[in-house]
This record gives structure tokens, C-alpha cells and sequence, in this order.
């Protein structure tokens, strides 16, 4: 399955969802999907992926699990973020009402899925 289907099945799942990125260890956009601006995704993407290396970095040196994903809020909206393979990162951004931790299952069975057809 190509990666926009599977991003583009990920946003039409999950109620309140506006967009997906696969983003790659650079931060630069592999495949994205957006009912709206697709630049604005692109930024969002680059810079939550960072985050998310920053997290992964952080764990590392702690002991504990590895960081598999993480929840950001802002005043306009959420933003889940998670490591697909060592390399790469997917970013779904969703209404300030969704509920993200409705949107959690499905964005982890996308993960898998992308892992899938990296590797």
C-alpha cells in the first residue's frame, strides 16, 4: 500500500484529524496528506520530529523504554507524534476538540503499517 493511502486512511479514520506526515530522519517530508494548508504540515512535521529524536535522545540515557510516541497540545490544536523505525516519524495534527487519546489506536496500527513497507 502506498504511503499516501495509508496516510490519507489514517486522516479520514480519526474524527477531528487535519493532517499526516511521514517525515524522514531530517526532518523532510516523505509523504503527507492535509485538508488544509500543506505547507503549514511540512513545518509542523519537521519540527515534531525533532522533538520526538530530542525525547528518543533523552530516554536513551535514562534507563527505561524507548519512546514510542508522544501527545503535544497546543492552544489550536494536537499533535501526535511517533517514531516509525529508527529513521522515521509520523506527525497527525488534530483539532484543538478531538480527543487525541481516541486517535492513539489507530495512529499505532498506521505506524506499523509504515514500518511495514519501509522494512
Amino acid at each position: 500500500m502506498p504511503f499516501k493511502a495509508i496516510l490519507a486512511d489514517l486522516v479520514e479514520s480519526v474524527p477531528g484529524a487535519t493532517g499526516a506526515i511521514l517525515a524522514d530522519w531530517e526532518g523532510e517530508a516523505v509523504e503527507q496528506t492535509a485538508l488544509h494548508d500543506d505547507f503549514e504540515l511540512k513545518v509542523v512535521g519537521a519540527h515534531k520530529g525533532i522533538i520526538l529524536n530530542q525525547m528518543k535522545d533523552l530516554q536513551s540515557k535514562l534507563s527505561g523504554d524507548t519512546v514510542r510516541d508522544a501527545i503535544i497540545t497546543t492552544a489550536h490544536q494536537h499533535v501526535i507524534v511517533g517514531a516509525v523505525g529508527k529513521d522515521y516519524s509520523l506527525v497527525m495534527t488534530l483539532v484543538r476538540e478531538a480527543i487525541p487519546a481516541r486517535a492513539l489506536f489507530r495512529f499505532r496500527q498506521t505506524i506499523e503499517l509504515l514500518a511495514k513497507e519501509i522494512y
